[in-house]
């Protein structure tokens, strides 16, 4: 098997395990995933960001300012959790998952992603971030509904995209906040979400505007509590 992120073959050591198939067989090797920049320690409660890579005079206790903001204006997220830092090399892998059309570089994070909702979303409805019918037929796919996927649970498309925006990587972060995606509700899970805890799932958080607005429509339409799920944060 070669790894999907550099296609080298990857190097298996093979144990009892294996005889019996009780382990996956990896889709990344060793140097591509120590590449990876896993969030682990003290994190912000709500963003998820990492506290060993922010400065501390930009946090209060356990929570950074930029969340803190967000509380002052009525948070609709509870917490956001990521896998990995947004670093250079997860940059470059989300660049062509996003906008080359590496569909199948969404399974390098399949196991971490199960891992992740196990420990942190129990029991929770998932909604990905939808896109525009534009920005769908552009891609071609809808990158947080293949990530939804990788979860390995069923997930509702409770969220409709009708307004085509800018693309949220070329805007600036005050841009992002002035102007919050817009969503509107899908009729058709309006029973589904009620009174369920529901966790959005999207590939990135940046300002958290995104999961922010998306959010409210949820609370607004009878969601007990929404948390969100991103596979970097930024």
């Amino acid at each position: 098997m070669n790894c999907l992120s550099c296609h080298e073959p990857i190097q298996i050591k093979f144990g009892w395990n294996d005889l019996f198939y009780l382990n996956d067989p990896s889709s990344i090797c060793s140097a591509c995933s120590d590449q990876l920049e896993r969030i682990e320690g003290e994190i912000c409660r709500m963003c998820g960001r990492s506290f060993s890579i922010f400065p501390e005079q930009y946090r209060q206790d356990d929570c950074c300012f930029d969340c803190l903001e967000w509380e002052q204006h009525g948070s609709s997220i509870t917490k956001n959790r990521s896998l990995y830092q947004y670093n250079p090399f997860l940059k470059e892998v989300m660049a062509r998952f996003k906008y080359r059309g590496d569909a199948e570089l969404v399974k390098l994070f399949q196991k971490e992603l199960q891992a992740l909702v196990k420990r942190a979303f129990k029991g929770t409805i998932v909604v990905p971030i939808p896109l525009s019918k534009e920005r769908h037929y552009e891609r071609g796919f809808n990158q947080a509904e293949l990530v939804a996927g990788m979860i390995g649970c069923p997930y509702y498309h409770a969220l409709k995209r009708p307004v085509h925006e800018e693309k949220q990587s070329k805007k600036s972060k005050r841009e992002r906040l002035e102007h919050a995606t817009v969503f509107t509700m899908n009729e058709e899970f309006r029973s589904a979400i009620a009174n369920s805890d529901v966790t959005i799932v999207d590939d990135l958080y940046t300002t958290g505007a995104t999961v922010q607005a998306a959010g409210k429509i949820l609370l607004d339409h009878g969601a007990r509590t929404v948390s969100s799920l991103t596979i970097a944060r930024g």
